[in-house]
């Protein structure tokens, strides 16, 4: 019972005689260095990659009209305002009123433009 010759086109690999210690990783990057991006780049992730021209909504009017349903608005603004009306008349009222309130509101006009009128 002899064992059978190896074959000199096999590559077999040899059993390890003992425990071997395992390979250890690269380090990743440590907190706070570079991760390959160019200094001096902006980032990708900004809070407000456009810039505004100043302004920004102050009240919102919210009309629903569907086909054959009773019309119902909402009319809101940052100072406080807040209407609201249900049916065609006081819909039609409530977009008169909200245009008024825009052209009063106190977070609309300044005080220099109210003595200046």
């Amino acid at each position: 019972m002899s064992t059978p010759p190896r074959s000199p086109l096999k590559s077999l690999p040899s059993t390890p005689s003992g425990p071997r210690a395992a390979v250890q990783a690269d380090p990743g990057p440590a907190v706070g260095e570079s991760k390959g991006g160019a200094e001096g780049v902006i980032s990708a992730l900004r809070s407000d990659p456009q810039q505004g021209d100043g302004r920004y909504p102050v009240a919102w009017l919210y009309i629903c009209a569907p086909r054959g349903a009773v019309p119902t608005a909402t009319s809101k603004c940052l100072c406080g305002w807040d209407r609201s009306a249900v049916g065609k008349a006081r819909v039609l009222a409530l977009i008169d009123d909200h245009t008024a309130h825009r052209d009063a509101c106190p977070l609309r006009t300044t005080q220099e433009g109210r003595a200046a009128a």
